[in-house]
């Protein structure tokens, strides 16, 4: 999410590419590491071991390649800016600055800008998500009682 890395939706060519190592990988998803052999266009070729996680990491890239996303990789303990973290949980960034304010997502200043850990966002956006589900249950629950009373 840095400024200077440019996002490039794949051509076409990638995400079928994407599509065909996506099926082929997808026979070690469940394996603790992998040993991969490689071969560049350059005539240079190695081998590497993979942990089994990262390996899901590379699987869940190519999913997103094969769906003609554009994607980025960060690291959770990176800092984000207030429009970061807001694009993220779409919310407006006066909205999220209004939340950071209140301590929902904790945060620093750096001089006149607010800096928030990409992992602070993620944890309030899965908590908020399962908020939001366990309310939808009880509307369910209670909408099945109220049927019910018919």
């Amino acid at each position: 999410m840095s400024a200077q890395k440019i996002v490039q939706l794949p051509t076409q060519a990638e995400v079928e590419q994407a599509k065909i190592s996506s099926r082929t990988l997808s026979k070690y998803a469940d394996v603790d590491r992998v040993q991969l052999s490689l071969r560049g266009s350059n005539g240079e070729s190695d081998d590497l071991v993979l942990p089994g996680h990262v390996l899901q990491v590379l699987l869940d890239v190519l999913a997103e390649v094969s769906k003609g996303n554009a994607i980025s990789l960060i690291p959770h303990h990176q800092e984000v800016s207030t429009q970061e973290a807001a694009n993220l949980l779409n919310v407006s960034r006066p909205f999220l600055v209004g939340l950071l304010e209140k301590g929902e997502i904790p945060f620093r200043k750096v001089g006149a800008h607010r800096r928030v850990l990409l992992n602070d966002v993620l944890t309030y956006r899965e908590r908020t998500a399962q908020l939001r589900e366990q309310a939808l249950d009880e509307l369910a629950a209670l909408s099945q009682e109220e049927d019910m009373g018919y």
